[in-house]
């Protein structure tokens, strides 16, 4: 089976190479840019390169499409498909409905997306191997989408259509909002003085240590911290600091600690007086810094 890749970008350059790690042909690329298509048939060591979607689709019998999301509709509206080709696209978010064109002429139309974060040619290529792969499919093309991911050593989940923007928020959560999260550390950490590269260095092993606790204990046993114990006054302490020192930074303090007050009563270690008492602090706090926000704008 001949594969084909529109758009080698960073996606689809990292599946290319590691599909072609394990048999897989690629016989065809295209790309918005040429040198990104030609590095990805370099690095693969095989396929040819089109200056359009449509060279792909003539000379693939399988065919990636790992645009930008925004782009997949266009590419799909502007080539002419072929009955019994196989056309995946990789967005996360979006279901089949987007290849709809390349059904109707007779293409079985799939999903496949790798559960992984996607920051650099070659930390994706090190890091698709034991991801999780989530497919959208049927028949023949989802037994051979399966067979894809277990040959990258992934994982890999069956989705509904409208599964897809439900499991693609959940990824945002944990990967790009991780991110965030640390950045707002290192921001705090800016206030004493410490430049955000040390901060992260300082940062590292303790979120490795989180990761590695809810992988082994689960959730929620892996969660530590005060409202785990339930020491109110150190959240009252924290609350104090970041109004004084970083009061932009409140908002999300209190609604993630309202999130984690659930979680802490489900592993047993705060009862229900605590519980409330921390909710009616945050609640109080929020409140109040939306209150303080309201009579700025007005002023």
């Amino acid at each position: 089976m001949n594969l084909g890749v529109i758009g080698a970008g960073i996606v689809g350059t990292s599946l290319a190479v590691r599909l072609s790690c394990k048999g897989y042909r690629i016989a065809a690329a295209a790309s918005r840019s040429h040198s990104s298509a030609l590095r990805l048939t370099q690095a693969t060591g095989s396929g040819r390169i089109y200056e359009t979607p449509q060279g792909v689709a003539d000379n693939a019998d399988f065919i990636f499409i790992t645009t930008p999301d925004d782009a997949i509709p266009v590419v799909v509206n502007e080539t002419r498909w072929h009955k019994g080709q196989y056309v995946v696209h990789c967005s996360g978010a979006d279901s089949l409905d987007i290849l709809e064109p390349a059904r109707m002429v007779g293409a079985q139309v799939g999903s496949f997306h790798p559960l992984q974060t996607f920051a650099s040619m070659q930390k994706a290529i090190d890091n698709l191997p034991g991801s999780t792969f989530a497919l959208e499919a049927e028949g023949t093309l989802l037994d051979i989408l399966k067979e894809m991911a277990v040959a990258l050593e992934g994982r890999w989940i069956k989705l509904g259509g409208g599964d897809k923007a439900a499991y693609h928020t959940a990824a945002v959560m944990t990967s790009n909002y991780l991110v965030t999260l640390v950045k707002l550390a290192t921001d705090l950490w800016g206030t004493f003085g410490i430049p955000r590269e040390e901060a992260v260095q300082a940062l590292l092993p303790l979120l490795k240590g989180t990761v590695n606790n809810i992988e082994n204990l689960g959730i929620p046993k892996a969660l530590t911290g005060p409202i785990a114990r339930g020491d109110i006054g150190t959240v009252q302490i924290h609350l104090k600091t970041l109004e004084e020192t970083a009061p932009a930074i409140i908002p999300a303090y209190c609604e993630l600690g309202l999130e984690t007050i659930p979680v802490a009563a489900a592993k047993g270690k705060i009862d229900r007086r605590q519980a409330t008492e921390l909710e009616d602090i945050l609640r109080q706090t929020l409140k109040s810094n939306i209150e303080r926000e309201d009579k700025c704008v007005q002023c």
